[in-house]
């Protein structure tokens, strides 16, 4: 196939491709803001053009949600006018996850206001609201803005929220602050129309920190802190993402200081733009470039082409130093305390939130942050004041030290609000891990169980030790339920690997607890002394994980 067959803008290939291409050629997604502004939001929900609708408005943050009570089953089969309802999900932009408390109880207000006391923490550090109607939009842009927030580029074909750790500055093994660069990224480029029309979405993580818990490896641009020389840097990375072909990001082997690298994801960024596949819609990510260029020509014309200058080589980043989260109480390096804690599967409400924002005003400085994990963090809290917030905590049922299965156990959106979604996921996630805690009290340790209502991979399930994907099976009844197809030992680190899935394993949901219980018995029964689930599934017999 010619590459031009692929839509490469710089190959000279305009002409739109698909409808998604021709509805960014008519109208750039950022120019739908104003037509919200003067138009639907006066007029209500009938008056919405479907091009906006269900393209131009992902590029503030909106999606319709799935209207109630239509069965996973009829997923694929209805249209999307006959799926939707007319209220909108909402995903607040965080970048970096930081929030002041002023920022939190925004938030919170506006989600028990016009939400219906729902809130999401996502694994993109994002806060997504419920029950949006079209005609609160502006009174809600407006009173996140006031508080220096937004919902700007926090979904489609543009560089979606800037991915940090939550305890940067604070962070006692952390190489770099990346906070002052993820801000001069955000503010450089979200909302310029030179990055609004990506071929598809196009995430970013920039880490400092020695847990990597930004998960740099399923990144489409990662900035990884480093020491090159004694100077300190970022190791760069390209091409990671999930959903139906997942691939692990590749290192370009180049070292960025920090002065360049706003240049640097500049020049990735464009690369993608220009080159990226604009053809097919599910072959648009950068992975699918690099998989045909390889990190070698890609270095070469992001080079030659877009950079001021060459990149000089520079060394892999070091493995892990401990959990890829930040739960528990950690030690600041100004000697105060970072306290994280775990939601149930990142559902928390308008109320919920805020009462976290005054433990945290109460008990530390006032800064709350998300994880990429669906929890939270609050920072600066003094050793006297350690114990009575996780006492707070804990009566609201955020659990500063959890169980294994409540620490690593994430959940998409799901049927509740998806329209993409097979399976319900949160309520199922929360069901799994209470089933989980009471029938293996003892088990201690670190496991990943990952629910996702499809196959588009929101919630990671290829790179959780057991990975569950939503789908419809027949029931022992003759009847459609709903069920997981089973992947298992998916990792991220030095050792990252997908999930190994089986012909034919699959389980009902409600035969799920029954399923996981039994696999995880067996891993404690035939494990090598501490040999990690994933290095366990690697070696076992497919009959022990059936």
């Amino acid at each position: 196939m010619p590459a031009t067959a692929q839509g490469q803008w710089a190959l000279g290939y305009r002409e739109p491709l698909n409808p998604a291409e021709r509805a960014k050629k008519d109208s750039d997604g950022l120019a739908v803001r104003q037509r919200i502004l003067d138009i639907y939001a006066h007029r209500g929900f009938a008056s919405i053009d479907p091009a906006d609708l269900r393209s131009r408005f992902r590029w503030y943050g909106l999606y319709t949600q799935r209207a109630p009570g239509i069965p996973g089953g009829r997923t694929a089969v209805l249209e999307p006018e006959e799926l939707e309802d007319e209220f909108f999900m909402m995903r607040v932009r965080i970048d970096g996850g930081r929030m002041s408390v002023e920022q939190l109880r925004t938030i919170a207000d506006i989600a028990t206001e016009f939400g219906r006391d729902v809130a999401d923490v996502t694994d993109r550090q994002n806060i997504q609201l419920h029950w949006i109607r079209i005609e609160d939009v502006p009174e809600i842009w407006r009173r996140l803005e006031a508080v220096g927030l937004s919902t700007t580029e926090a979904c489609g074909d543009t560089p979606r929220v800037m991915l940090g750790c939550p305890l940067s500055g604070v962070a006692v093994d952390e190489l770099l602050d990346t906070t002052p660069h993820i801000e001069e990224l955000t503010a450089a480029v979200v909302g310029d129309p030179e990055f609004s029309n990506l071929p598809r979405k196009f995430k970013t993580s920039v880490s400092g920190c020695g847990r990597h818990c930004t998960n740099h490896e399923i990144n489409d641009v990662a900035f990884v802190a480093v020491e090159n020389d004694g100077q300190l840097g970022y190791d760069l990375w390209v091409g990671g993402g999930l959903s139906t072909n997942p691939r692990f990001g590749v290192r370009l082997g180049a070292f960025v200081t920090p002065d360049r690298l706003l240049e640097t994801w500049k020049g990735v960024t464009s690369v993608f733009r220009d080159y990226g596949y604009r053809k097919v819609r599910n072959r648009a990510r950068l992975k699918f470039l690099i998989a045909d260029w390889g990190a070698e020509k890609f270095r070469e014309v992001l080079e030659e082409k877009y950079l001021t200058a060459p990149l000089p080589d520079g060394p892999a980043p070091a493995a892990p130093t401990g959990p890829r989260d930040h739960l528990g109480v950690q030690r600041q390096r100004d000697g105060r305390n970072a306290v994280g804690f775990a939601l149930r599967s990142g559902r928390t409400s308008g109320s919920q939130l805020s009462r976290i924002a005054a433990l945290a005003e109460q008990y530390g400085a006032g800064r709350v942050h998300a994880t990429a994990q669906q929890q939270l963090v609050i920072l600066g809290v003094p050793e006297e004041s350690v114990d009575p917030l996780v006492a707070a905590l804990a009566e609201d049922d955020l659990v500063v030290n959890p169980s294994p299965f409540r620490r690593g156990t994430m959940a998409c959106t799901g049927l509740e609000f998806c329209k993409l979604a097979i399976v319900e996921t949160k309520k199922r996630a929360n069901w799994l891990t209470d089933e989980l805690e009471r029938r293996l009290p003892d088990f201690d340790t670190p496991i990943t169980v990952n629910v996702n209502g499809c196959p588009n991979s929101c919630a990671r399930f290829q790179v959780a030790d057991i990975g569950l994907k939503g789908m419809m099976m027949h029931g022992a009844g003759g009847g459609d339920v709903e069920g997981f197809q089973v992947h298992l030992g998916g990792q991220l680190g030095a050792e990252s690997a997908l999930g190994r899935k089986f012909r034919g394993l699959r389980v009902s949901a409600e035969d799920a607890a029954d399923y996981v219980e039994r696999i995880l018995r067996g891993y404690v029964d035939r494990r090598k002394g501490a040999e990690s689930f994933a290095d366990y599934v690697a070696r076992a017999d497919e009959a022990w994980l059936a």
